[in-house]
């Protein structure tokens, strides 16, 4: 990979690396909602939401469809919700790893 795609490969990873953007993904994961209903299911501030479905979107992972007068967002494709998936059987094989990983204090 040459160095731009690396970076690109960087910038798009950026999606996965919040706890909101990754709560935000999880709640659209099988159908679509609105910017409420995944407030809601965050118990989150609009703004905050609002700022991250923004980074999701720029990265290329979700999508809004307009219904109405409101915008739906859902995970861009199949492969998108496939990649969720691979993420929490990796996550599961590796987790005691994690836990334990000192490189990576938060």
């Amino acid at each position: 990979m040459i160095k731009t795609d690396v970076d690109l490969m960087v910038k798009f990873l950026r999606g996965f690396s919040d706890k909101t953007r990754i709560q935000i993904l999880e709640s659209i994961k099988d159908q679509e909602k609105t910017v409420s209903e995944i407030v809601e299911d965050l118990n989150g501030k609009q703004s905050n939401i609002s700022q991250h479905l923004a980074c999701l979107k720029g990265c290329g992972l979700i999508v809004g469809r307009q219904d109405g007068k409101f915008i739906k967002y859902s995970l861009r494709n199949q492969q998108v919700r496939d990649l969720l998936t691979m993420f929490h059987t990796v996550f599961e094989e590796v987790q005691t790893d994690i836990a334990c990983c000192e490189n990576h204090i938060e």
